[in-house]
């Protein structure tokens, strides 16, 4: 197996992504080949800096990288060889299609542009045969996991297309969870089934069609609290809530360092919680989960934080191994045409 990471892309590449890969090569001992994508110098640089082995990593060269607030277009234009447009050709056989990078890969990390990474791959790595549009899947770390899709790829969004997703996420969360029958929500602003706009409505009367576990309207009230395995809705509504759940994380951890510091006493109760509140903290995190998988796609394709640390990295390229060894993209395959949502 080998796993394809974009060392250029994101807030802190490609400092944060070689830490990343390095961690990973730690964790994986040797079982997985791994490589990065990017300039070449600049990565043997910090790694000596920083006096980190690059030993076992290939490197495949190119200075050319994609902004985040550049226009996704540039890498179907002006930016063919950028890091990330490199990697998801190399999804491809060599010498199929445009990889001529003497390598394949089973899957691809990028911490970069979202909408870069959501164009390049329908265009480089190619949908599941019927797939209108892929979805963006975060796993929000509340009582139980829950995937949420679409996370921000698809702001304006089509029944049918959640419908798709409802029946992508449900496959990924049975491999990789190994959840019987996952339960399917629709986020909406009631759980009457006549709530919300006209697509909500549509999404709802698709869903209860579709060969999957669907237990109707979700309220966001109510996600945090296990109603749901996986969470249908649009892309502007799932990044609204992807962000208000990471904020309000962030609040209520301010909240309680300024409750315990309050006084002697509460200085002493903080030092007896400290252990639960580490573990609490940890389970909230999102970084644990590694990045986001795009759903719909023909490869693996993982999308981490545009913030991500070291760790973060290195557990999204954990992640994207566990999708390969699970077949997810086969499960879903076979999910979607078993549905008749393959054309």
């Amino acid at each position: 197996m080998r796993i394809l990471i974009d060392a250029m892309g994101g807030d802190n590449a490609p400092d944060c992504v070689i830490d990343g890969v390095c961690l990973a090569k730690g964790e994986l001992g040797g079982s997985v080949d791994l490589t990065l994508i990017g300039d070449e110098q600049k990565i043997r640089s910090y790694a000596k800096d920083r006096m980190l082995s690059l030993d076992g990593i290939d490197i495949v060269h190119t200075d050319v990288a994609i902004g985040m607030e550049e226009n996704p277009m540039a890498m179907a234009k002006g930016k063919k060889e950028c890091s990330m447009a490199i990697g998801l050709k190399m999804l491809s056989p060599v010498g199929v299609g445009r990889n001529k990078y003497g390598m394949t890969g089973d899957a691809f990390v990028s911490a970069g542009s979202t909408g870069a990474l959501h164009m390049g791959s329908s265009l480089f790595a190619g949908r599941i045969a019927g797939v209108r549009r892929p979805a963006i899947a975060v796993i929000l770390p509340f009582s139980k996991p829950v995937l949420m899709l679409d996370s921000g790829a698809n702001p304006d969004a089509r029944g049918d297309y959640m419908c798709q997703w409802a029946i992508a996420g449900s496959a990924y969360m049975s491999a990789l969870m190994g959840i019987q029958s996952p339960r399917v929500g629709l986020l909406n602003n009631g759980t009457e089934e006549c709530k919300g706009n006209e697509t909500a409505v549509e999404a709802h009367k698709l869903l209860s069609e579709a060969n999957i576990n669907f237990v109707g309207n979700v309220e966001a009230r109510d996600i945090p609290f296990g109603v749901c395995d996986v969470l249908v809705c649009d892309g502007f509504t799932g990044n609204v809530v992807l962000k208000l759940t990471e904020g309000v994380g962030k609040f209520i951890f301010s909240c309680l360092r300024d409750v315990f510091e309050t006084s002697l006493r509460t200085k002493l109760a903080y030092m007896l919680v400290k252990p639960q509140l580490k573990a609490m903290k940890k389970r909230l995190d999102s970084s644990e989960y590694g990045g986001a998988p795009l759903l719909g796609l023909d490869k693996t394709v993982i999308k981490a934080h545009g913030s991500s640390d070291g760790k973060a990295i290195c557990n999204a390229i954990l992640q994207a191994k566990k999708c390969v060894e699970s077949d997810v993209v086969g499960v879903m395959k076979a999910a979607l045409g078993e549905s008749g949502e393959q054309s």
